[in-house]
């Protein structure tokens, strides 16, 4: 008998996925919705690891760990989840996933969506939940369309849906519908090649058998495939169904499994025939088939296996691994007790052990305490996929950015994720500890990795911090006026003024607005770290600019004069400016008087420079003083001895009257209205020769 198996054998990789998870996560309140595949067996095995499967996911409580699988879930499970608090492992196949995103789409932009597939598949039933479970499904091409004549179509199909049927419905839907119809085939490509062969093989061959679980759609469809090549077509859940008296009169066989059967089943198939075969030739030729198997069917690392104890020794156990005759022996290190006794294990003789695929090479390396490590490292795993983050340090880098470890997955962090600025230089982070947020995580047997990224953390770090800084300033602005008296702390100081903040919110203090009389340095006026209180001149929220100003608040020199001085009152002053028509007096800083040139000396001078110069410091008396005014009339020959006067002889004019001669005088306007700065210090002419003769007498 010649045995031809299929090459296309085994667990497809989104099946493979959803049962490596179901065999490798924590059991602990965790829970499948529906059977993780159309296979007894399988389904079995993962309920013996305590894991609980449902059917709704209103049994799954509160907080709980739930397991989607391959089929995929109506896009409403995931809000579900969320709302409850419950985890959710997500192991939905790619090209389903895929056709979830356009049945959303499709249906968003306003087509009617067509699914041509089994309407009680979960496959299909998670779909109607991405199009408002509006969906047409179709099974056969002779099904009625007339709800989508005149409508644009979406057509998609169930992955694991007969091709030839596809082809057909299509077709159909084309020449019936007069508006658009967009056409995905959806079909998994496993699935292509697995009926590609099931058609091949049946041809070739005098009997076929078909493996894998009775309510598996996709497995259906390989027998239905079969049965339209070959007359002689056997359908087995597994090796129990088999009956070897049925084909051991044909020269060929030919084994085809749906995606839901193990590669193990289809060994477990063929051991089984061979232990019934009493021909040499059918014996060699399925040993060939089983070691061809065994060689594409290797375990994985990271990989939980259920062996049976076969036998407890002082140094540990001997263990037979699943599907095979061959005892391997399992070190008392890797068994999960405090303290190992082999009489503990002698009667769990014949009891299924899980235990993790440690090592590969030299030998297969099996522990049963490293699933306990595992488990609670994908329970951490678990948390960073969810979107906590997590701390690595970063033990070296490649060109394509920096490489870190956690338990047995790798870090990758992209040298674009590393911060928002771009990294020239990645050796300086070797040894750092980096704050990441996992991108992607790939639980994949073979190699666990983590891609990361630290700049979308220091990026909503930074968001916020703008954003708060916005929300602070937009109060801060709400709150303030021009007028407000604020108390503020001086921060920073520069050549032009004081940075001062003001609750939280920096200000200028320009250095024009700290002093009345001026300020040569900031620090004149004002100490760094020390508060002050502060008038507000000037609100600019666009530019988001606030002047402030310090002496606004601090009395002007002249307005403590009449306080501190008084008319008659003697000061001692620095002669600070000379004009024609006196000499200005700083009697404090802020405050001048005039000294006219008639105060400055008894006797006549032409101008005051002959007598004064700016520097000279004298002695002047107030001869008036007018505050509100800011005007100080100073003499200084007042505070002189007054010379003893001389007889003066009287000039005889013609007709003999006596007569005096005086020089021309400027008028008194040429002397009014004189100012120092701003400030208006000036006096009549008149006034002062008032103010003289009063003295005089």
């Amino acid at each position: 008998m010649k045995v031809v198996i299929a090459k296309n054998s085994g667990f497809c990789r989104g099946v493979q996925k959803a049962v490596d998870m179901a065999m490798s996560v924590s059991p602990e309140n965790t829970y499948v919705l529906g059977e993780i595949i159309h296979n007894s067996h399988v389904v079995e095995a993962i309920k013996s690891r305590g894991i609980t499967t449902v059917d709704d996911l209103s049994e799954v409580p509160d907080g709980a760990t739930v397991i989607f699988r391959s089929h995929g879930v109506p896009a409403a499970y995931y809000d579900r989840c969320a709302d409850r608090n419950i985890k959710v492992i997500d192991c939905t196949c790619s090209f389903v996933r895929n056709t979830q995103r356009i049945v959303k789409d499709e249906y968003a932009s306003g087509k009617s969506i067509v699914i041509v597939g089994e309407a009680a598949h979960p496959e299909v039933i998670g779909l109607q939940g991405w199009c408002n479970n509006s969906a047409l499904v179709v099974n056969d091409p002779s099904a009625d369309f007339g709800d989508i004549i005149d409508k644009d179509v979406c057509v998609v199909a169930q992955t694991t849906f007969s091709i030839e049927k596809f082809e057909k419905i299509i077709e159909n839907i084309k020449n019936l519908c007069e508006k658009t119809v967009a056409v995905f085939k959806t079909i998994c490509y496993t699935t292509y090649d697995r009926q590609f062969e099931a058609a091949r093989l049946s041809s070739e061959c005098e009997a076929m058998l078909v493996i894998g679980g009775l309510n598996s759609s996709n497995t259906n469809k390989l027998y239905e495939i079969c049965l339209s090549h070959c007359n002689n077509v056997f359908r087995l859940s597994g090796p129990e169904d088999l009956d070897f008296d049925k084909i051991k009169k044909f020269k060929s066989v030919g084994i085809v499994s749906g995606a839901s059967t193990p590669m193990a089943q289809n060994r477990e198939v063929l051991l089984k025939m061979e232990e019934k075969s009493t021909e040499v030739n059918a014996a060699s030729s399925m040993a060939d088939v089983v070691a061809k198997i065994d060689s594409e069917s290797k375990f994985k690392r990271g990989q939980i296996v259920t062996a049976t104890i076969s036998e407890a020794t002082d140094d540990g156990l001997q263990i037979l691994l699943p599907f095979s005759k061959k005892e391997i022996p399992l070190s008392k290190d890797e068994l999960d007790c405090e303290e190992y006794n082999a009489a503990d294990y002698a009667g769990k003789v014949g009891e299924p052990i899980d235990l993790l695929v440690v090592e590969l090479k030299p030998s297969l390396k099996l522990s049963q305490k490293m699933i306990k490590v595992l488990a609670e490292e994908e329970s951490k795993i678990a948390e960073i996929e969810s979107g906590k983050e997590f701390q690595v340090e970063c033990t070296g880098y490649n060109k394509g950015g920096l490489t870190a470890a956690i338990g047995s997955y790798s870090v990758f962090v992209p040298a674009k994720e590393i911060r928002p600025s771009f990294v020239k230089d990645l050796t300086k982070y070797v040894g750092k500890t980096l704050r990441l947020r996992a991108l992607e995580v790939k639980k994949d047997a073979r190699k666990k990795e983590i891609i990361a990224s630290q700049r979308v953390i220091l990026q909503e770090e930074k968001d916020a911090r703008e954003a708060a800084k916005a929300a602070k300033e937009a109060e801060f602005f709400a709150n303030i006026a021009v007028g407000d008296v604020v108390e503020g702390k001086v921060e920073r100081v520069t050549s032009f003024g004081a940075f001062v903040s003001v609750n939280g919110f920096d200000c200028l203090a320009h250095i024009s607005d700290l002093s009345w009389t001026g300020a040569k340095a900031v620090t004149d006026v004002l100490e760094i770290g020390k508060t002050y209180q502060f008038k507000v001149l000037k609100v600019d929220q666009e530019s988001k600019k606030v002047s402030i100003g310090y002496k606004q608040l601090q009395p002007q020199p002249w307005d403590i004069v009449a306080d501190k001085y008084a008319v008659g009152e003697v000061i001692h002053g620095k002669v600070v400016r000379i004009v024609p028509f006196g000499a200005f007096i700083e009697v404090e800083k802020g405050v001048d008087g005039l000294v006219h040139v008639s105060q400055i000396s008894y006797e006549r001078i032409e101008t005051p420079a002959a007598v004064l110069n700016v520097g000279d410091e004298v002695d002047a008396k107030i001869i008036s003083l007018d505050p509100v005014a800011k005007k100080m009339n100073l003499s200084i020959k007042a505070t002189l001895p007054e010379p003893e006067r001389k007889p003066r002889a009287e000039k005889v004019s013609e007709e003999g009257a006596p007569r005096r001669s005086r020089a021309p005088r400027k008028s008194e306007d040429e002397y009014s209205d004189w100012s120092e700065g701003s400030i208006s210090i000036g006096t009549s002419l008149g006034d002062l020769l008032a103010d003289a003769q009063k003295n005089n007498k």
